[in-house]
C-alpha cells in the first residue's frame, strides 16, 4: 500500500491527503519508460515536443508505478499526448477530458491522473467541464497548452486569440475579447495555478514538480508555439533580450522584481488597489510586493494575472499564482461513502443501478 500523509486543511477543520494512494514503482525509471512505441505526429518544429520531453523527462521524479498514472486528452493537437505516454491514457471527446477525469479520479484513487487540453479544447466546448473539475478541487493535474490558435482545424481563431486576429474565419479580425485562462481559474477557486513556457524545459519542470505535489486540482497554462499557423506568438516572452523586460518570474516569499538589474518591480497602487510596474528606486524599493502564493484570499494572485497586456505580452507573469490547501473532492466524497456504508451496511453499487423496475435477457 503507498504511504499517505495528511494535512490540516486551513479554516476548514478537515484533513487532506498531501500524498498519493498510487502505488510506487517497485523499480527505479527513467525517461525511457515513459516513451511509448507511437511514432510522434506533429508538426515539426512544434512547441508540443519540447512539452512532450518534459513531461517524459519529470514522470520517473513522481516514483509511481506507470501502470497507475492516466493521462485523458481531448480533441486537438496536443490531445495526441496519450499515444506518445507509454501509461494508461484516454483520447476522448472535444471538451470532456475534465469530466471524464474527474469520474476516473473519484472513483479510482490509486491513479494519478492527467488531463491534456488545449485553449479550444479547454476553453469552449470544454469549458463548463474545466471551471467546474476547478471548483470542485478533483484530484487532476490539468495542463492547458496555449497557442492561441486552432491548429488541428487549420488555423481558426480560438478563446485566447487577441482580438483583431486575422484568421481563416475571421478575415476581418476576430471581434472577441479573448479568456485569459490563468485569470478564469482563480475566478473558478482553483487551488493550484501557474503558467509557464514550452521552451523553458527548468522552468517547465520545476513548475509540473509543484502541480503534481498537490493535492486536488492543479492547472497548468503552458504557452506553446504553433509555428504553422500563429508562429511567434510569445516570441517577446522567448527572446532573451525581450524576455528580461517582458516576463515577471514568480517566486514564493520574494520581492516580485524583474528586468536589467531588477529595475522594475510591483507595487499596488494606493488610489485605486491595482497593480502596477514600477521603476525601483530607493524611495519605493519598501513598496515592492512579495510574492504570496500560499494566500488564502485570490486577489493578488488575480491582480497579477491582468498585468500582461494581451497584446504586447508585456509584463507577463510566470510561475504559480497561487497553491493553497483546501479539501480535495475525491477525499470528500470517499468519505461520505464510507459513512454511508457505517450507517446503511455493506454498500453495493450493482443492487443500486438495477434498483426499480429492471429485467434480465436471455439470448
Amino acid at each position: 500500500m503507498a504511504d499517505t500523509k495528511t494535512a490540516e486543511s486551513e479554516g476548514t477543520g478537515s484533513t487532506i491527503e498531501a500524498l498519493s494512494l498510487v502505488p510506487k514503482a517497485e523499480a527505479k525509471q527513467s525517461m525511457k519508460d515513459f516513451k511509448s512505441d507511437q511514432e510522434v505526429r506533429w508538426c515539426p518544429g512544434c512547441g508540443d515536443y519540447a512539452v512532450l520531453a518534459a513531461v517524459q523527462g519529470f514522470m520517473p521524479e513522481l516514483g509511481l508505478a506507470k501502470e497507475n498514472i492516466v493521462f485523458v486528452s481531448g480533441i486537438g493537437c496536443s490531445s495526441r499526448f496519450p499515444y506518445y505516454m507509454n501509461t494508461y491514457g484516454m483520447h476522448s471527446i472535444h471538451g470532456r477530458a475534465p469530466a471524464i477525469a474527474t469520474g476516473l479520479a473519484s472513483s479510482r484513487r490509486d491513479l494519478s491522473v492527467w488531463v491534456v487540453t488545449g485553449d479550444g479544447d479547454a476553453l469552449s466546448i470544454g469549458g463548463n467541464h474545466l471551471i467546474h473539475a476547478l471548483r470542485r478541487n478533483v484530484n487532476l493535474k490539468i495542463l492547458l497548452f496555449n497557442n492561441r490558435i486552432y491548429g488541428l482545424t487549420k488555423g481558426q481563431y480560438s478563446p485566447t486569440s487577441e482580438v483583431g486576429k486575422i484568421t481563416k474565419s475571421t478575415p476581418m479580425g476576430s471581434l472577441d475579447a479573448p479568456f485569459n485562462p490563468v485569470s478564469l481559474a482563480i475566478g473558478a477557486e482553483a487551488s493550484f495555478v501557474a503558467r509557464t513556457v514550452d521552451s523553458d524545459r527548468k522552468h517547465l519542470t520545476q513548475v509540473l514538480r509543484e502541480a503534481a505535489a498537490h493535492p486536488g486540482t492543479a492547472l497548468v497554462e503552458i504557452y506553446q508555439n504553433c509555428n504553422i499557423f500563429n508562429d511567434g506568438a510569445f516570441e517577446v516572452l522567448k527572446d532573451k533580450q525581450q524576455a528580461e523586460e517582458a516576463v515577471i518570474r514568480l517566486e514564493h516569499g520574494q520581492p516580485i522584481r524583474f528586468g536589467t538589474d531588477l529595475s522594475k518591480g510591483v507595487v499596488r497602487d494606493a488610489a485605486t488597489g491595482d497593480l502596477k510596474v514600477v521603476a525601483v528606486t530607493p524611495e519605493n524599493e519598501g513598496e515592492i510586493l512579495v510574492h504570496d502564493a500560499h494566500s488564502t484570499s485570490p486577489t493578488t494572485a488575480f491582480a497579477l494575472s491582468r498585468l500582461a497586456d494581451p497584446d504586447t505580452l508585456h509584463h507577463t507573469p510566470i510561475g504559480v499564482f497561487r497553491n493553497v490547501e483546501r479539501p480535495v473532492y475525491d477525499t470528500l466524497m470517499a468519505d461520505q461513502l464510507d459513512t454511508a456504508i457505517e450507517q446503511n451496511g455493506k454498500g453495493d453499487l450493482a443492487a443500486l443501478l438495477a434498483g426499480g423496475d429492471t429485467w434480465t435477457v436471455v439470448g
